[in-house]
């Protein structure tokens, strides 16, 4: 059974990795930790400001958060016992995480969901609802305990 897991060091994706390392799964499952690193959106500068050098340097933290951020998980899916994997990926969420489902022919994809509702939800989107929607395989979406959050 190969899952993957999207994660993006929120509390609710955190729940999700602690949820799968919970979880019995068959003995030669592999976990594959997704992050995805968003585009850089181009915003008004001063024509005097040099934006290129910083959008540079932005962009290679952004990498490196996700690095950090699919590793930690990865360390944390290893007490299993299974074999794992990080990875990083780049673009919107939503369409990289369904499109690594389908390339690395997952049977389940996992996420965690912010709750967001109403205009948050229109505003900002829904990685989870647009996953299940749109994903190759089956999918688990796993809530934050409310007393948590």
């Amino acid at each position: 059974m190969k899952i993957l897991i999207g994660v993006d060091d929120s509390p609710h994706s955190n729940a999700a990795v602690e949820y799968v390392r919970k979880m019995v799964w068959p003995k030669n499952s592999k976990i594959v930790v997704l992050s995805v690193v968003r585009p850089m959106v181009a915003v008004y500068a001063e024509a005097y400001v040099p934006a290129a050098p910083y959008a540079e340097q932005i962009g290679e933290d952004q990498t490196r958060f996700h690095q950090e951020t699919a590793a930690s998980a990865e360390r944390a899916l290893q007490t299993t016992g299974l074999k794992t994997e990080a990875k990083v990926l780049y673009g919107d969420p939503r369409t990289a995480l369904i499109d690594e489902a389908r390339n690395e022919h997952a049977d389940l994809l996992v996420v965690g969901s912010h709750g967001r509702t109403g205009m948050a939800k229109l505003v900002m989107g829904s990685v989870a609802s647009y996953v299940v929607t749109h994903a190759p395989c089956s999918v688990m979406v796993v809530k934050l305990d409310r007393a948590v959050a």
